[in-house]
């Protein structure tokens, strides 16, 4: 799996991205979501993870989609300007004013550095330099890409290592910042091919433990 350059695509990503497109502009829900995202005022705002693949194996391998049913709708937005986590809570708690019933969660990127030790473990992660060095470590590949409308309500698409897991219903970790341990744990509480039969999932066990 690649990792293009930003901003540089070649036939298949372009043909892709339409296909994306088009699974996004059917639900009308999800629409109003990236409208209100773009509106909102927070800085390069953008809707991805798990959402995405809710919607993408939703439709193609499991039961639908209910965007008001998800765990949480991310928004991933890059404010260098104030990496506190009272940050995040407004700009969830903004979001819920303009469009109440949706499970808003917004993460300012520039800030993940400053609690991903803390949360994750780990040596010290360096600041991220925009939206798309974030959703290049997202966990799994297939999660690892995000969506913003323009002003022009064009769909723009982020997707560091392209689309071809969350289009193709392939589970796979992303290597970038996961261990296999966390995704092993991932996986066991997300359940993919019990919850969307039909996906195919790719990882490696966990290392054996032994008892102390």
């Amino acid at each position: 799996m690649t990792t293009l350059p930003a901003g540089w695509a070649d036939p298949a990503d372009v043909r892709r991205g339409s296909e994306l497109r088009e699974l996004v502009r059917a639900n009308v829900p999800l629409m109003r979501a990236l409208t209100v995202v773009r509106d909102s005022g927070l800085p390069d705002a953008w809707i991805g993870a798990g959402v995405l693949r809710d919607l993408i194996w939703g439709r193609r391998y499991g039961t639908g989609f209910d965007l008001r049913t998800v765990q949480d709708v991310d928004v991933a937005f890059f404010d260098p300007a104030d990496l506190s986590r009272d940050n995040d809570d407004r700009a969830t708690a903004r979001l819920a004013t303009i469009e109440p019933g949706v499970p808003w969660e917004a993460k300012n990127q520039a800030a993940v550095h400053t609690w991903y030790p803390h949360r994750f473990g780990g040596p010290p992660v360096p600041p991220f330099r925009g939206i798309a060095e974030a959703v290049a470590t997202w966990p799994e590949y297939a999660t690892a890409v995000a969506i913003h409308l323009d002003p022009d309500n064009h769909i723009e698409v982020c997707a560091p290592h392209s689309l071809d897991d969350l289009l193709d219903g392939v589970w796979r970790r992303n290597p970038t910042r996961v261990s296999e341990q966390t995704s092993y744990e991932r996986l066991s509480r997300h359940q993919p091919a019990q919850r969307w039969p039909g996906v195919r999932v790719i990882t490696s066990p966990p290392a054996h433990r032994e008892d102390r």
